[in-house]
Formats: structure tokens, sequence, C-alpha cells
């Protein structure tokens, strides 16, 4: 009876010896986690249209996420908040202080101003798709006039003439191919186009030998840096390739 209460009791202290150095593991690890997972450094990529704080304010958005762990697993089961003009955005920690936010922002090739909603202007992509309705004027992003839209919703093609709409996409996709980019397009009745580019009016005409019109004019506008005036390229062409630059004051 005896060796057996004895043997009750050093199973009870091997039992107690077992849960506290579990305890004092999990302790560990909470201390652990407590003082060396904090976010002391954010890095911010591939955002153009908000600043990092903007980016870091969105991701770090509740009273846990000074902790670089709890930020990291949270965003691997829930997405990030919706921002506009922002597809996506990748959360990682790069070191235990250090949580990198990658951003993918939609690719904006130009807006309309809706006729319908005052203020309100639809920004559309690469193939035509309306990305966002909003209120903000992004810089950098040229603003196509010329086309009649009363109204359109994010993720609709934009409500115009199909080969009016190929010709612009081309044009807008080839024109930032060379980094240029034009404040405003006029879209004309007649499928010709009308640039503005600084002080620089280009009658630029159709869509007709596209590449080669573009690669023309990118060697063209640094030498009209500081002069204002129209550039004629309508009547461009594999045959006629004189180009006229009439000066204004």
């Amino acid at each position: 009876m005896i060796k057996e209460e004895r043997r009750q009791e050093r199973k009870r202290k091997k039992i107690g010896k077992i849960i506290l150095v579990i305890v004092i593991v999990f302790a560990l690890l909470a201390l652990i986690v407590w003082k060396v997972f904090t976010v002391k450094n954010v890095e911010v990529s591939g955002n153009e249209l908000y600043s990092d704080t903007q980016i870091q304010n969105s991701v770090l958005n509740d009273k846990y996420s000074w902790n670089t762990l709890y930020v990291f697993f949270k965003y691997k089961f829930k997405d990030t908040q919706v921002i506009p003009f922002v597809d996506s955005m990748e959360i990682s920690m790069k070191i235990p202080h250090t949580i990198k936010i990658e951003v993918y922002e939609k690719g904006l090739l130009g807006y309309v101003t809706l006729e319908s909603q005052k203020n309100q202007y639809a920004y559309f992509d690469k193939d035509g798709l309306v990305v966002e309705v909003s209120k903000r004027k992004i810089e950098d992003v040229p603003n196509v006039t010329g086309l009649s839209v009363e109204k359109v919703t994010a993720n609709e093609t934009l409500p115009v003439n199909n080969s009016l709409l190929k010709d612009l996409l081309n044009l807008t996709q080839t024109l930032k191919k060379y980094s240029i980019t034009p404040t405003k397009i006029k879209c004309k009745d007649n499928g010709r186009f009308v640039l503005k580019i600084g002080k620089i009016k280009v009658n630029f005409g159709d869509a007709d030998n596209l590449e080669n019109k573009v690669l023309r004019l990118n060697e063209i506008l640094p030498q009209l840096d500081g002069y204002k005036g129209t550039l004629h390229m309508e009547n461009y062409s594999e045959q006629t390739t004189d180009i006229v630059f009439e000066k204004s004051e």
C-alpha cells in the first residue's frame, strides 16, 4: 500500500514537472513573440498611386498589428483591405522586425469623364475594361475626350464603337511602351486622334502604321522641348514621312 502511494506520488511529481516544462516553454515562446516579432520597419514597393504611409496604414489596421507574426499569418487567411486602383497586395515577413508589402496596382491607360455623373471619371485598362469609377484625378493618366460615355460600372467594357476602342487601346499601349504620356487624347469622328503633350499639340492621324509613328514621335519630342505649337503627323505613312511642326507663340 505504501509502495503504491509512493509510486502515485512519483507519478504526480513527474506529471507536475512535465506541465511545468510545458508552461515554461510556452511562456518563453510568448516572450519571444512579444519581444522579438515586433514591427519596426515596413518596406513598401510597387506603389505609384498611393504613398508608403497610406499603404502601410491599410495593412496595419488593428490593435494587434504591432506584431509581425500576427500580420504575416493574418494575411495568409484574409484578403487585404480593398483600395481603389489596387489589384492586390502581397504581405511577407522579411526578418522578425520587418514586414514587406508588395503592391500590384491596376494598369490604367486612360480615363473618360462621365456625362451623366458630375466629377466622375472612369479609368480603363489595356482591355478597355473600366477598372474604377472615381472622383479622383490621377496624374500621368491621359484624359480621353471625344467619346460619348454617359454611365459605366467597374469591370464593364467602355461602351464605345468597337473599332474606335480597339484603335484607342492600341494607341495608348504603344504610347506607354515608349513612355509617352499625353495629358489628353482626343478621339475624332473620322477615327483620327489628337494628342496634347506638354505645350505640343500632335495631330496624330489614324492608327495605321502605329508603331512607326509613335517611334518617330518619340524621336521628335526631345527636339521640341521648350517649344509650343502643332506637330502634323496626320499624313505620315511609310511612303510619306515628312512631318511639319507649326510653331506658335
